[in-house]
Formats: C-alpha cells, structure tokens, sequence
C-alpha cells in the first residue's frame, strides 16, 4: 500500500510540474511576448523580445516534460544524473526495437507519401529536420509522457485507460500552441489534433510497451514531427472528420498498436511469472 501511496504522489508530483511550466510559458508566450512573436512572423525582424520569446519556448515550453520527469527523478526519487540518462537511454533489445520503430515510422511515411500536400520546402528538410526534432522534441517530450506518465498510469489504470488518460493530458498540454502564430498547429482544427493525438497515444504506448525504449518512441515522435517539414503536416494527420483513406490509416495504426500492446502485456505477464518461480525455487538457497 506504501508503494502504491509514492506512485500515486508520483504520478501528481509530475503534473503539477506540468502545469507549473504550462503556466509559466502560456504567460510569457501567449500573453507578454505574444507580440514579438506576431511581429516576427509579418516582418522577419528578430528584436530582444522575439528572442526573448524564442529562448524561453526552447528551454521551457517543448521541454516541460523532460523537465519535470528530471526533477521527480533527481529531487523526488534521490537518483543520480548518470542513473536518470541510463534509464532514459535505455535499449535492452536493438534488433526489436529497430524493426518496430521503422515499421511505424514507415507507416506514416507512406501515408505522406500517397496522401500528403507537398508544401514546397526541399526534400532535404525531412531527415536534417529528423536529426535535430530526436533531442529537441522527442526525447523532450517522451522522457515524460511514455518514459513516465505511460507506465506509471497502468499501474493504478487499466488499459486503454491509462492511455485514454495520457492522451487527454497531451492534447490539452498542446491546446495552447493553436494561438501561436508562429506554431504549425496555429489555425489547426482542435478536435482533428485530438482525434490525431489519441491514435498516436495508443501508437506510442504500445511502442513503449513492446520495447521499453524511450528513445523508440522518441525517434517515432521526432520523425512524425518532421513530416510536417516538407508536408501541410495539419491537412495531413488532423483533418476532421477526413476522408475515408485517412480514416482506415487512422484505424489501422489503432488496431496495430492495440494488438501489440496486448502481446506485450502478455509476455511481460509470462516473464514475471517465472521470475517469481525461479526466485521460489531458489529462495531456500538464498
């Protein structure tokens, strides 16, 4: 029960340090910098309060999740630095983990491919924009919402549950961005985005179940992210209600990622029943 009591303290320790920094960067970038970033947008002139506004989206706004995981770790947990980033960089199974990251990150490529609005910037964007999205936004955000909030949710929530969970919590955690004029979601259609990010939870979740990678899902965030470099990336993964081949892309990726998450869950079941045998068995020698 005491174990279960620091799990769950855990689990709203990290919230509310989530909406710490939500707080602080829809203030400062939404409110009192939002000028500068409007500015920036019409004019191209970088001024001190653009920069200002650059500065604190960069280290505080995509980066919340890392943060406050990091936080929870080092301040809550009492684990070192070099513990947190093993944890975090963690890859048990590289064989596995390759071909399940390319195969979702496959999918979504050929769903750009015969369904994407090229919207003129050259092909080489995609994988440079990749490279830079791996640290910047998907080990940002995924050190938090799989390396994190994921599992520790499916220890007080069933599945899909504790997916539907994290999925409402990301999507709110964005709502923000559909007011920055300078975001690839500004203007985007909310319930679209909503509809998107509830397939890409059950994605992520099942990715992060099937490997225990957080870097896995990282690679898959950054490079879904970096379709959005040389594709209308909003027209592409958020139309509502949209046609009828993005909808059986939509189902598809869902009922993937559900089958996965559900043989995971059973292997793992498998696993830790004969770690217990094992340690009964050989509990007399102890």
């Amino acid at each position: 029960r005491g174990r279960m009591k620091k799990r769950t303290n855990g689990i709203l320790l990290y919230l509310l340090l989530i909406l710490a920094f939500w707080g602080f960067t829809f203030v400062t970038l939404n409110v009192w910098l939002k000028p500068y970033s409007a500015a920036f947008e019409q004019t191209g002139e970088v001024t001190v309060g653009y920069l200002a506004y650059a500065g604190i989206g960069l280290l505080f706004s995509t980066p919340a999740p890392f943060l406050s995981v990091l936080i929870l770790a080092l301040g809550w947990e009492k684990i070192s630095l070099k513990a947190f980033f093993s944890r975090l960089l963690r890859t048990e199974n590289k064989r596995k983990i390759c071909l399940l990251t390319a195969g979702f990150c496959a999918a979504a490529l050929g769903f750009a491919l015969l369904r994407g609005t090229p919207n003129g910037a050259p092909w080489y964007l995609l994988p440079a924009g990749f490279l830079v999205m791996i640290p910047f936004v998907g080990l940002a955000e995924e050190a938090g919402w799989r390396g994190f909030l994921q599992p520790a949710l499916e220890q007080r929530l069933r599945y899909p549950f504790s997916v539907l969970a994290v999925a409402a919590i990301w999507a709110v955690w964005h709502a923000d961005q559909g007011m920055d004029v300078t975001s690839n979601h500004y203007g985007d259609s909310f319930p679209g985005f909503c509809v998107n990010i509830l397939v890409w939870s059950f994605a992520l979740a099942a990715l992060y179940k099937a490997t225990k990678s957080v870097m896995a899902c990282a690679v898959y965030h950054a490079f879904v992210n970096a379709i959005g470099a040389v594709y209308d990336w909003n027209a592409l993964f958020d139309p509502l209600p949209g046609d009828v081949f993005t909808n059986i892309y939509r189902a598809a990726v869902l009922l993937c990622s559900i089958a996965l998450w559900l043989h995971a869950d059973r292997q793992d079941t498998e696993n830790t029943s004969m770690t217990k045998r094992r340690n009964s068995n050989d509990a007399p020698y102890l």
